[in-house]
């Protein structure tokens, strides 16, 4: 997608050798600043801290992390050890989103079937390329899908009647490679000149969506407004909903979804006032192993001080911190929730739309069973 009119990926492999890129996404929407990788450290560090997030964003940060380790473990050392030290660090640094340990076992497998050194190193930056190369296919694929599913909600309105989705976080290019999962029906759209204007919820407490997608929307001229997280429900009583449209970070082969918290409350209310809600997502962020969501899926907690604390620009433009709650308040931060399968009118994959369930997802994606 574009910024300032000129593409971007969110990763990519930059010309100097060992140096991964990637827009470090903390500094977003008031400053944009490309930051340098140049260790499996340093690309830890980028997972675990948010320069970079969003499950395909991830998980491609990871694969070419995974390659960076074989470059460290080429100088010298048992390779495969080095490697899986390293491999093991980056699995480490976020627990819900699947796409992480999907990108680095695919590297670890990719590095066994070479029979040298010199060959695994080979394998390991061209399984990076292939991951971030899929993943923005995947993406593309997801956007010609919802498309045909908007053009289908949109012969059942007035014609000429503006298209209202509503999101919740950030599942747009900058969570992902490109395109983005829920946002690429979204930018398809617009650009079919279909009339569509998107709800952008805040998502507190780290405000991706206000922060995020508000920003990318913007900069693809795509009509949209930012509510507080609470204003959903009331959107969609006033009919001023059509579709709802979330991305995921994880979800199992029987259609449980786990996305950013506040997901499940927005399922509700689609649920209460008979508005779409459709899930889009790559095949890689399937667990194929956990078929019970709520019980299995295991939920991050990040620290308190992002509820208590909050982050904006000042009048002056300097970005400032401020403290939202009493120094005495302790707060909680679970990241993400679990929305159950029946709350879920359909998954929107690179492969077509399905029912959230495990039959339709097998029928989908046969060789995974």
């Amino acid at each position: 997608m574009h910024v300032n009119g000129t593409p971007y990926r969110t990763v990519w492999l930059g010309e100097e050798p060992g140096v991964v890129k990637i827009i470090d996404q903390r500094k977003l929407p008031f400053g944009f600043e490309i930051e340098e990788l140049r260790s499996v450290d340093d690309i830890a560090m980028a997972i675990r801290d948010m320069h970079v997030r969003g499950a395909g964003c991830i998980g491609a940060t990871a694969g070419y992390g995974m390659y960076l380790a074989a470059l460290e473990a080429s100088v010298g050392g048992d390779f495969d050890a080095i490697v899986r030290r390293r491999a093991d660090q980056l699995i480490a640094t976020r627990p819900t989103a699947v796409n992480l340990r999907w990108a680095v076992d695919r590297q670890l497998d990719a590095m066994a079937t070479a029979e040298w050194e010199g060959e695994k190193l080979d394998f390991a930056e061209r399984c990076a390329h292939d991951i971030a190369d899929e993943d923005a296919r995947s993406c593309r694929s997801i956007g010609e899908h919802g498309l045909d599913l908007i053009r289908r909600l949109v012969a059942e309105k007035k014609e000429g009647d503006t298209f209202n989705v509503l999101t919740h976080c950030n599942a747009g290019w900058l969570a992902f490679v490109d395109h983005g999962s829920a946002t690429a029906p979204i930018y398809a759209a617009h650009a079919a000149g279909i009339p569509i204007h998107v709800w952008v919820d805040e998502t507190r407490p780290r405000n991706q969506g206000a922060r995020l997608t508000a920003w990318e929307l913007g900069q693809e001229g795509v009509p949209h407004t930012v509510i507080a997280d609470n204003v959903g429900g009331y959107l969609m009583q006033r009919g001023l909903v059509d579709l709802v449209i979330t991305g995921t970070d994880r979800t199992t082969h029987t259609g449980d979804v786990a996305n950013k918290i506040g997901t499940y409350l927005k399922a509700l209310a689609a649920r209460d006032n008979q508005v779409p809600f459709y899930v889009a997502l790559p095949s890689s962020t399937f667990d194929w192993e956990i078929s019970d969501g709520v019980r299995d899926i295991p939920i991050e907690e990040r620290g308190g001080e992002e509820v208590s604390h909050l982050s904006g620009m000042s009048a002056e433009g300097e970005e400032l911190e401020v403290r939202l709650t009493p120094e005495s308040s302790p707060t909680a931060n679970y990241a993400f929730d679990v929305t159950p399968a029946r709350l879920v009118s359909g998954l929107i994959t690179e492969r077509g739309i399905c029912e959230a369930s495990a039959h339709a997802i097998q029928k989908l994606f046969p060789e995974k069973f």
